[in-house]
């Protein structure tokens, strides 16, 4: 009896051990280990820029486009790939979603001090247009993605409306060249920031053989 019990035993703890190393395996294979991070590098630059740290208009890009292009940019596009090579749906949608974001805002950055597509650094107007387009069309495509992240859980929601109200902010303050505004976005941005920081030390510790961290119930279907 004793050797049928201990094979019975063997055989439950079996399937365990494999459910235990296929959820490590699973939290070593995380996207999110590289998406994060070079999100919340281009976001802290962003919220420097926003808040004025990053100097005079004239020179207040440099420090920044090189961090959205080489680090947050290519990070984005990465974790996409990776999360596509996994077959993690969502999470390469949303990291697809932010590649466009960084790039588009990195190449828009660039080409209005350039002027690539026209006068745009000696016109204002054309300037600020074009501004208000890139921040109305993000702040249409993130509160979508906010809306569709509702079965995600609450804490991706959070981050998403956080998202939400700094573009709205920054395209307020853009459309009435309100300085202030602009620092209050900034603000917003270090706020998503942090809440990509909760993410990422939650994502790396699962990694390393650590808990997973509470994230939120999700609002709809929790």
């Amino acid at each position: 009896m004793t050797t049928i019990d201990e094979q019975s035993s063997a055989a439950h703890a079996a399937p365990d051990a494999e459910a235990d190393a296929a959820a490590a395996a699973a939290a070593g294979a995380n996207p999110a280990l590289v998406g994060v991070p070079t999100f919340v590098i281009g976001s802290v630059a962003l919220g420097l820029y926003l808040i004025g740290f990053t100097g005079a208009a004239s020179t207040a890009l440099v420090g920044m486009l090189p961090i959205l292009f080489m680090c947050t940019g290519i990070g984005q596009l990465v974790a996409t790939v990776w999360a596509v090579r996994v077959g993690a749906g969502a999470p390469a949608a949303i990291f697809g979603i932010f590649t466009g974001f960084w790039l588009s805002f990195a190449v828009l950055a660039t080409s209005l001090g350039a002027d690539w597509f026209g006068p745009t650094s000696t016109d204002t107007a054309v300037a600020t247009g074009a501004q208000e387009t890139f921040l109305l069309t993000w702040l249409i495509g993130v509160v979508v993605l906010t809306v569709a992240s509702l079965r995600l859980p609450s804490v991706f929601t959070l981050l998403f409306v956080l998202i939400d109200a700094a573009l709205l902010i920054v395209l307020l303050g853009t459309s009435s060249g309100s300085t202030g505004l602009l620092t209050i976005g900034g603000i917003v941005v270090f706020a998503f920031a942090l809440v990509g920081v909760y993410l990422f030390v939650d994502a790396l510790g699962q990694a390393t053989g650590g808990k997973p961290m509470p994230m939120g119930k999700p609002i709809v279907g929790g």
